[in-house]
């Protein structure tokens, strides 16, 4: 067997290695024209915390995916390989002045080793005048060391990677058994999915070692210790296509961080990084036949649409996505 996997971000790597795994004599080859860097996946703070919104197939699977992913991150967390992986535990606590649901997710009350109401002192930990909170501890995966790791993971594996800019599915090599489409973004043109929306976001990574413990209050606001750096955020813009950093956003994110932690602004500013989350309302992770004009068949299994979840949710997705190639191979698949 020849499996292919479009894309090298995130989803792309942690379906590319299932696959090795559940298959150990097929051959993988990963196919993109972007790695590491130039991926929105090394934008991402990288922390699991899913987002209430969050949507599979049913509320089953949704729930499986984050429960797949998170004993996948906090294995690899307790391995002796956590440090090559960027893989780290990390707690932090949820505030707002709004609602108390907003401190609340059930997603991961009952999966996190701790989730818990925040004590009135804690409340005060934090600038801000907080009227709810949550503090819980959880995994930190940094992108900037996992991608690197994951792909040599992945070659040392057998794997192949093939730099090459897909335009159409047809485009990829005629010996391909079966294709699984971890494009983000690049699929709403290949898919032609309206469904799928980018959410622009913009951070600032700042060098503050003194911050352990992650910080979220209202209007997208968050401080995120991660190996090197800290991630200060942030914002959520739908529909937007925009790729250029932009000083009103920065200046924002500095004024919400700043008004958070005090601390924060003696601390230097490494860089400032944008993305677009690839938003769908519901994560397509699902099989597909599909046939060119000249009557070409292609089996292809979709795995994209996470949004701001990628890191979070990519090992569940991409578990469940390898479930589906077993079921199209032995036939037990819809289509």
């Amino acid at each position: 067997m020849h499996f292919g996997v479009l894309g090298s971000g995130i989803i792309g790597l942690t379906t590319a290695l299932e696959l090795q795994k559940e298959f150990p004599t097929a051959r993988v080859s990963v196919i993109a024209d972007r790695f590491n860097e130039d991926t929105v996946s090394y934008v991402a703070a990288g922390i699991f915390r899913p987002g209430t919104s969050f949507m599979g197939p049913t509320q089953k699977i949704t729930q499986q995916w984050m429960t797949d992913a998170f004993n996948y991150w906090d294995e690899l967390r307790r391995s002796k390989e956590a440090p090559l992986a960027g893989v780290c535990q990390l707690s932090g606590y949820i505030y707002s002045r709004t609602s108390p649901s907003i401190v609340r997710n059930h997603f991961i009350e009952k999966l996190l080793p701790v989730y818990r109401r925040a004590t009135e002192e804690e409340l005060r930990l934090c600038n801000g005048g907080w009227k709810y909170g949550s503090f819980f501890t959880t995994c930190l995966t940094e992108s900037r060391l996992f991608l690197p790791y994951a792909t040599k993971k992945f070659l040392e594996n057998g794997g192949e990677v093939v730099r090459q800019h897909v335009n159409s599915f047809f485009e990829v090599p005629q010996n391909i058994d079966l294709l699984l489409n971890c494009t983000g973004m690049g699929a709403k043109e290949l898919c032609g999915d309206q469904h799928l929306v980018p959410i622009r976001g913009q951070v600032l990574k700042v060098r503050a070692p003194w911050v352990k413990t992650a910080f979220y209050g209202d209007y997208d606001t968050y401080v995120l210790p991660g190996f090197e750096t800290v991630t200060l955020g942030g914002c959520r813009q739908f529909d937007s296509y925009n790729t250029e950093w932009c000083k009103y956003d920065s200046m924002a994110i500095r004024e919400r961080c700043y008004d958070l932690l005090p601390s924060l602004r003696k601390a230097e500013i490494v860089r400032e990084c944008v993305g677009l989350r690839p938003h769908r309302s519901v994560v397509r992770v699902e099989p597909e036949l599909i046939t060119n004009p000249e009557g070409r068949r292609l089996k292809v299994v979709h795995n994209y649409g996470h949004g701001g979840y990628g890191v979070t949710t990519a090992p569940g997705t991409a578990m469940y996505a390898v479930r589906l190639v077993r079921d199209l191979l032995a036939g037990n698949s819809k289509l």
